[in-house]
């Protein structure tokens, strides 16, 4: 599929709510989003998983391979559980990841940060606090599986970024036992 293609039915999704089947080239399953904004190289799109709005996720237009418009009863099953109604597109400057991280960094909590690969060994997820933003990277605070914070940040350049995730059901819930730092 083109990405002239990709961009229009992401617009038209914004423009008019419709759920989006998305596929990714590091990944062979597809997502569920509901597109809430986006710009040239970014879209920033609601979550949905069986019929539940699952946190937000910020993509880059480039890794996606196909998407399609789900006008169907999903849809509109969607509607009757009244999640149209529940889309709240969050103040965030889509500009670039540094005004990205910096909106992010102001709105305070814990995220996802992914570097997807089709070969998972060379796939990165770490998941905390944004600790410094900067013009090529960002200094972050990772949390292990219990629950520890690294004593250390990690620098992760803008180029390894595929995605960011936050307000999801996994990052709040998990936020909510952990220690301070």
């Amino acid at each position: 599929m083109k990405k002239t293609e990709i961009k229009k039915l992401i617009s038209e999704s914004i423009n008019s709510p419709q759920l989006c089947r998305v596929y990714f080239k590091y990944d062979e399953n597809y997502f569920y989003y509901f597109p809430l904004k986006c710009n040239d190289k970014l879209f920033l799109g609601i979550e949905e998983d069986d019929f539940l709005l699952d946190g937000y996720s910020i993509r880059r237009f480039r890794d996606i391979t196909k998407i399609e418009i789900k006008d169907d009863k999903c849809l509109e099953i969607n509607i009757l559980e009244g999640n149209i109604e529940k889309l709240i597109v969050p103040d965030l400057d889509l500009t670039d990841w540094e005004t990205i991280f910096n909106s992010l960094k102001r709105i305070g909590k814990n995220i996802v940060i992914e570097e997807e690969n089709i070969n998972v060994e060379e796939s990165q997820f770490v998941i905390g606090k944004i600790e410094g933003v900067h013009s090529m990277f960002v200094y972050f605070r990772n949390f292990d599986a219990d629950g520890i914070w690294d004593k250390e940040f990690v620098k992760i350049p803008y180029t390894r970024i595929t995605s960011i995730t936050f307000g999801s059901r996994y990052v709040d819930v998990f936020s909510k036992y952990l220690p301070t730092t």
